[in-house]
């Protein structure tokens, strides 16, 4: 996977969690490639990982889904991650935000909404 994960990320029924991280970069390249690599591959690893999406223009947005809050958080906390989200403050980042919210439509071209 490279810092844009592709397509779309196949989701279960709702309700879950989704984590999204809008950023402004700063011209600052040094180890984000490799970082970004890291964590997505990490965090497809925690128990409660459902899928991302990802997308940079001039602004990125990243969302992750989670099967719950409780799964969001615990992956807010592995070690390497705390150490992503520092280097992203310190270098990476010169604005973000991450907005935690639940999910709970969720179609596609070929569903009806529900609910």
């Amino acid at each position: 996977m490279t810092d844009e994960a592709p397509g779309v990320a196949a989701t279960p029924r709702p309700p879950y969690t989704a984590v999204i991280f809008t950023s402004t970069r700063t011209p600052d390249e040094n180890g984000y490639a490799p970082m970004a690599q890291q964590m997505y591959d990490r965090a497809a690893k925690q128990p409660g990982y459902l899928g991302v999406e990802s997308a940079r223009e001039d602004i990125g947005i990243t969302v992750s889904y989670w099967r719950d809050e409780e799964s969001a958080r615990n992956w807010k906390q592995v070690a390497e991650h705390l150490v992503a989200q520092r280097r992203g403050r310190d270098v990476w980042y010169s604005d973000y935000r991450v907005r935690v919210a639940t999910v709970h439509r969720d179609y596609g071209p070929d569903e009806s909404e529900l609910g």
